[in-house]
C-alpha cells in the first residue's frame, strides 16, 4: 500500500483550504492509500503496443466555424453590473492572498 502519512494529508488540506480534526487526518491517509495504489495498478496495464489517442472513436469537429459577429461594448456589458470599477467588473475577494 502506498505511504500517504498524517503531515501529507494535513499539507495538501491546508492547501486547499480544509479543516480537518486528527481522526479526518488519519481516515484520509488510508483513502488516498488506497486512491494511489489503484492508479498505480492501472498505470502497471501493459499498453506500451496501444497508440496513444485523445479519444476512443474518430470524431472531427462538429462546432459552427469562428465567425466574430457584433459584440457588447465595455460600457454596455458593465451597464447591469453591480459594481464596477476602471471598465472591469469589481467582484468580492475570494482568496486570503496566497
Amino acid at each position: 500500500m502506498a505511504e500517504i502519512n498524517r503531515d501529507e494529508v494535513a499539507h495538501l488540506a491546508r492547501l486547499a483550504h480544509i479543516d480537518m480534526t486528527d481522526d479526518e487526518l488519519g481516515r484520509m491517509a488510508g483513502e488516498l492509500a488506497v486512491i494511489v495504489d489503484s492508479i498505480r495498478s492501472i498505470s502497471e496495464v501493459a499498453g506500451d503496443d496501444v497508440p496513444a489517442t485523445s479519444h476512443p472513436i474518430p470524431l472531427s469537429n462538429v462546432f459552427r466555424d469562428d465567425v466574430v459577429g457584433q459584440t457588447l461594448t465595455n460600457e454596455e456589458a458593465l451597464l447591469g453590473a453591480p459594481d464596477d470599477a476602471d471598465g472591469r467588473f469589481r467582484v468580492p475577494a475570494i482568496l486570503d492572498g496566497e
